[in-house]
């Protein structure tokens, strides 16, 4: 009887080091890949640039394999108490944050049937080659697809907002380990105040889409991670083809409108006397003018509700919420100003007991003290942290420029800042 062999795969890349393990596999037993699953990939990094479906089919005609079966979980357990392999074969560098406690659980969990893991030389060059391919595959498509991929496989979307190629970048590399679990920024937002902040200019669309996607084409060009876009309201309806398809070919993932009229006016502001919101029903219009024109479905549209900021309570933000649903909207991004997350709690407690619920949409940039995990159990699946970097490095710059106004050199706050070699490492080791 053949010998049993298992091999965890996370890779959206299958080079010759793959095939020559494969082959090696085969010739122990019959060989059994458990391809990783987009969820068990979040769970130790960055989401593969390519889907699971899109990955089984890539390993399904190597005929060193004889079954395929997805493994949901970085932990190895659950598949190999099921098919209780006599080898689990590995490379001999262990991945993630956690990846030595996964190492010690595959040889305790394969002890039960004296099963063995095997390790191999971990090929570096192979490495190298992976990442250089994984940036050329990163095709706009495969951009767009990642935030409805990860809205699948996570709990709860995390992101932060992102003004320049800079920000993109620390985005794109910050990760902590809490608890064995990585945590990271998902997605980047490209906020209309932001843009406007850092070109000096009022956060009433004074900033056109031709500036604003200009910016999001050098966020583009130096990371990986999908993005969603701040439109505001859309703009003229009779525009929103234009801008849809400038937005698909950049690779960003989804757009945001809320349902206001006239000169916009930051949603924060106390007194919102001059700000007008539109009809439901000639905003669904809108939302089903986008879902019409875009070219693939995974570009998603989220509808801003804005019925809590003008003062028009929680009856107007269901009614809008299900003919926005009705309309074709991918989620409800559900705004409030208030200092704790009371209303938009009530808000998803009654939507989601409709037939239109969607996922829900936060922006604690006021009720700043609920915890993602209180989100989670009140139904919102995307968190946006909008204006943070920003707000950042605000006081920060001007603390640096009055010290050296004062001291007439720069010295006091060299060791306030980082070495200029950091930043410049940062963007070469792109």
């Amino acid at each position: 009887m053949k010998k049993k062999v298992y091999i965890g795969l996370a890779s959206d890349i299958i080079n010759e080091a793959h095939i020559n393990l494969f082959k090696k596999a085969n010739k122990i037993g019959k060989l059994t890949v458990g391809l990783f699953s987009d969820k068990a990939v979040t769970e130790y990094k960055k989401l593969l640039n390519l889907s699971y479906e899109k990955r089984y089919n890539l390993i399904s005609s190597i005929k060193y394999i004889d079954n395929i079966i997805k493994q949901n979980e970085y932990d190895y357990s659950k598949n190999l108490n099921l098919l209780k392999p006599d080898f689990v074969i590995h490379g001999n560098k262990w991945r993630g944050l956690n990846g030595l406690s996964i190492r010690k659980k595959i040889i305790q969990t394969l002890k039960k049937w004296n099963g063995k893991l095997i390790e191999v030389n971990y090929d570096h060059d192979a490495d190298q080659k992976n990442y250089d391919i994984e940036k050329n595959i990163l095709t706009p498509d495969n951009r767009i697809s990642k935030l409805r991929r990860l809205m699948k496989s996570k709990d709860i979307v995390r992101v932060l907002e992102s003004h320049n190629s800079l920000t993109g970048l620390i985005i794109e590399k910050m990760a902590i380990n809490k608890k064995n679990k990585l945590k990271e920024f998902d997605c980047m937002w490209s906020s209309s105040l932001t843009d406007s902040a850092t070109k000096g200019k009022p956060d009433n669309q004074s900033v056109d889409y031709s500036s604003r996607i200009r910016t999001l084409n050098d966020m583009l060009d130096v990371t990986t991670k999908p993005l969603i876009f701040d439109a505001d309201n859309g703009g003229q309806i009779e525009h929103l083809s234009y801008l849809v398809k400038s937005l698909e070919r950049t690779g960003v993932s989804s757009i945001i409108m809320e349902d206001k009229i006239g000169l916009k006016m930051n949603s924060l502001f106390s007194n919102q006397s001059g700000a007008k919101q539109d009809t439901p029903n000639t905003f669904a219009k809108k939302i089903k003018k986008v879902c019409k024109i875009r070219r693939s479905k995974d570009f998603l549209v989220i509808a801003r509700i804005e019925s809590f900021i003008l003062g028009k309570g929680l009856k107007d933000a269901l009614k809008r919420a299900k003919i926005y649903s009705k309309a074709g909207a991918d989620a409800i991004l559900i705004h409030s100003k208030e200092k704790t997350p009371k209303e938009i709690f009530q808000f998803s407690k009654m939507f989601r007991k409709t037939k239109y619920s969607i996922p829900l949409v936060a922006v604690p940039s006021t009720y700043s003290k609920v915890y993602e995990k209180d989100l989670i159990k009140n139904g919102f699946k995307i968190v946006i942290y909008a204006n943070h970097l920003l707000r950042a490095a605000y006081p920060a710059m001007e603390f640096v420029g009055k010290k050296i106004l004062q001291n007439s050199r720069s010295f006091e706050i060299e060791n306030k800042i980082i070495p200029i070699k950091k930043i410049i490492n940062l963007i070469e080791n792109e």
